[in-house]
């Protein structure tokens, strides 16, 4: 909360760009993770040591009380916004917007305009009355009051003395109150403490000296946009110790749930256990020899397994599944990471195309080439939505970027393109919309390995790994993303690896036989750490 002498700066406004974003981000994660293993993975998967909130525990099965439910609801509601504030340095509340035709937006007109016609029935009566008047100034005084701190007791005395209701209602019984007195001190307290932003709304209350029904209006309006810059003003000041306390916390709620809804891991155990299979066709030769379970198939390890689930992330399909439990206050980063993924790799496909076509045209021309890849990611924005006509979007790119190269031939005294060759390149662009067409595999294939790659680094949160070759046109674009992933795959490992410890020891070793006691000491199974950045 502000000092009773300062004013919050407005967060309702706040906005920065993505690099920055992303740099907090980093040192966040470097605070949280180091550079070799997660602590709480170090531990043998065939361990059974835990501590407090280190090791998930679920509960048999039960039928839940609507209580239960309703606190597991609480719980993820606590869990989702304090992650949300941790990891979005741009969260802010904003004010509700209700849709024009709702229900709700209609009934809350009318009961507002029936309040406020009342109130100016009451106001243009011989004598006048003030009933409504003194409920909205009592309401007003404790909105005045709720901005203070608990030690401002000269502002709170002077707030209470001159807006003491009951004797202002011995002056309204009296007709001696001075309700525009009152209000021109309301305004000229909500000046002391409003957010710079609000400098323009503060000096328009003082110039509007009409109608005490629109002042009023717009007084509780001006409120109401203060209680949100105090509450996000709030969210700032919290942000520091949430950091601090983000692992732990968001661990805690998450165990909480799950003692109260034993199922809360299945979607997460589904997704971990289907990527073992994938796990083990990726495994290096040397790791198959190696790694083996009592079946003698090739025991991908706890790491592999854990990347591979990840990438796999980025390629979810919704309409097969909801996401794993342990990711969904993480929905609308991954969604995001999914549509800007897919909307570069159609753009260096179809640059890729071009070079391939009609490389002679653009080479040594980096200027034309950037501006070919912005008018493409332009014209290909939105390709993710259902309705999204990828194919006109892909024949309108390559009309575009033929016009942009002749433009460019022309000014460099060169003949235009050959009209064959013209509708060659159209065609081989709009081809990638086939999912079996080779530049779209090459560039897909190629951006798995890159996200593969990451992920393997131990410093990739920091500087990122080159990208493959053939993706060069979108190399920052491809950098950016990965920062962001991996940050956002560190810092879940950090706050669900004990949840995965305790799925992978299932799934990995719960069929490997006893080990053999040496020295009449029995050794368990190799200890294997999930790896993090």
């Amino acid at each position: 909360m502000p000092l009773n002498d300062e004013r919050p700066t407005s967060t309702s406004t706040v906005a920065s760009e993505d690099q920055n974003s992303d740099t907090e981000s980093s040192e966040r994660c470097d605070s949280l993770t180091s550079s070799s293993d997660v602590d709480c993975s170090r531990q043998s998967f065939a361990s059974d040591s835990s501590s407090k909130h280190n090791s998930p525990s679920c509960s048999p099965p039960k039928t839940l009380t609507l209580d239960e439910v309703m606190a597991s609801a609480r719980d993820l509601s606590n869990l989702s916004l304090a992650h949300e504030i941790v990891v979005n340095r741009n969260f802010h509340l904003e004010p509700p917007d209700l849709p024009q035709n709702s229900l709700e937006k209609k009934v809350k007109d009318m009961v507002h305009k029936a309040f406020w016609d009342c109130l100016e029935s009451e106001l243009n009566d011989d004598p006048p009355e003030y009933d409504y008047a003194i409920k909205l100034l009592d309401e007003i005084r404790d909105t005045l009051l709720s901005f203070l701190n608990p030690g401002a007791n000269r502002l709170r005395t002077q707030i209470m003395e001159v807006l003491d209701m009951d004797l202002i209602r011995q002056q309204a019984d009296n007709n001696a109150v001075d309700i525009q007195g009152l209000v021109s001190y309301i305004i000229n307290t909500m000046g002391k403490f409003c957010a710079p932003v609000r400098d323009d709304e503060i000096k328009k209350l003082k110039e509007n000296s009409g109608n005490l029904v629109t002042l009023f209006k717009e007084i509780f309006r001006v409120l109401d946009l203060m209680k949100m810059d105090m509450v996000n003003f709030t969210i700032q000041s919290l942000r520091p110790e949430l950091q601090r306390q983000s692992v732990e916390y968001e661990r805690a709620k998450f165990q909480s749930i799950l003692e109260r809804t034993p199922s809360a891991l299945d979607h997460t155990n589904e997704w971990i256990k289907s990527s073992i299979e994938e796990a083990t066709q990726i495994m290096p030769p040397s790791d198959k020899s190696s790694n083996s379970g009592q079946s003698g198939k090739p025991l991908p390890g706890p790491t592999l397994v854990l990347n591979t689930a990840y990438i796999r992330l980025l390629t979810w399909d919704e309409s097969k599944g909801p996401l794993p439990e342990t990711l969904m206050t993480d929905e609308v980063r991954l969604q995001e990471m999914q549509r800007s993924i897919q909307l570069y790799q159609a753009v260096a496909s179809v640059l890729l195309i071009v070079y391939s076509s009609i490389g002679g045209a653009v080479s040594g021309l980096p200027t034309l080439v950037e501006r070919l890849k912005k008018m493409t990611a332009v014209l290909l924005e939105g390709m993710h939505s259902a309705d999204f006509n990828l194919t006109e979007a892909l024949g309108n790119v390559s009309a575009q970027i033929c016009c942009e190269v002749n433009k460019s031939l022309a000014e460099r005294n060169f003949p235009a393109l050959p009209t064959e060759l013209q509708e060659t390149l159209k065609g081989q662009i709009c081809d990638i919309t086939q999912e079996n067409n080779p530049i779209r595999t090459l560039v897909e294939g190629r951006v798995q390995q890159y996200f593969r790659v990451v992920l393997a680094s131990t410093n990739s949160h920091r500087t990122p790994p080159p990208v493959p070759p053939g993706l060069g046109l979108i190399q920052s674009e491809l950098m950016g993303l990965g920062v962001s992933f991996v940050n956002l795959v560190n810092f879940n490992k950090k706050v669900y690896g004990p949840f995965y410890v305790s799925i992978l020891k299932n799934l990995l070793f719960i069929d490997m036989p006893a080990p053999a006691p040496q020295n009449g000491i029995i050794q368990g199974p190799p200890s294997s750490p999930l790896e993090s950045k």
